[in-house]
């Protein structure tokens, strides 16, 4: 049985998430404009965050598994 697709924003936001954790440039979204965009921009907005407070690594798999 196949899994379902996730949600567009969902994934966009994991992604942005993804992107800033790792210190990704926010110019960097591959996204346009919208909707999308914006959870992209949201989600590595909250990745930066992590990233400054230390939750990379290890210490940040919870964290993104939790997104």
């Amino acid at each position: 049985m196949r899994r379902q697709k996730r949600d567009m924003n969902e994934r966009a936001f994991h992604r942005g998430y993804q992107a800033g954790a790792t210190g990704k440039s926010h110019d960097s979204c591959p996204h346009d404009s919208g909707l999308t965009r914006q959870q992209w921009v949201n989600g590595w907005r909250e990745g930066r965050v992590d990233q400054w407070e230390g939750f990379t690594g290890v210490a940040g798999v919870h964290k993104s598994a939790v997104h």
